[in-house]
C-alpha cells in the first residue's frame, strides 16, 4: 500500500485522462496533497476514485455522488440535509434494483437469441 500515490497512478488504475483527476478536483470531489506544483493523493483519494467510477457507472450524476461523499465525511448537524440525501438514495436504489431487473432480463432474452442462433448453424450444417 502507497502512502501517496502520482495523478500518473491513478490516471493508469482507472483508465481516466489527467484532465478528469483534476476536475473532480475543482468539484472538490477529491482534495490532494501538493508539494509544490505536483499533486499528492492518499489512500483516501484513491477509495473516493473508486466510489466515483463506481457511481458513474450506475448512472449516478457527479452532483449525486458529491451529496453522499459529503454526507459520510460531514458532521452530521444537518438534520434537512441528512434527510434529503436520504431520500434520494431511496430513489437511486430503486433505480438500480430496477436496473438490475432490466439487466437480468436483457441477458436471459441474449441467452435465448444465442440458443436460437446456434439452433439455426446445427441446421444449416445438418441440411448441407
Amino acid at each position: 500500500m502507497h502512502e501517496y500515490y502520482s495523478i500518473g497512478e491513478l490516471t493508469r488504475e482507472f483508465g481516466v485522462t489527467t484532465r478528469t483527476l483534476r476536475y473532480y478536483e475543482d468539484q472538490g470531489l477529491i482534495v490532494p496533497m501538493r508539494r509544490g506544483r505536483t499533486r499528492l493523493y492518499t489512500e483516501l483519494d484513491r477509495h473516493r476514485l473508486q466510489q466515483i467510477f463506481r457511481a458513474k457507472r450506475l448512472n449516478f450524476s457527479l452532483a449525486e455522488i458529491a451529496s453522499l461523499l459529503t454526507v459520510t465525511t460531514a458532521p452530521l448537524d444537518e438534520a434537512i440535509k441528512v434527510e434529503n440525501v436520504l431520500h434520494d438514495i431511496k430513489e437511486k436504489r430503486e433505480d438500480l434494483k430496477q436496473m438490475r431487473r432490466d439487466i437480468d432480463e436483457s441477458l436471459h432474452e441474449l441467452e435465448r437469441i444465442e440458443e436460437i442462433c446456434f439452433e439455426r448453424l446445427a441446421e444449416r450444417d445438418v441440411n448441407r
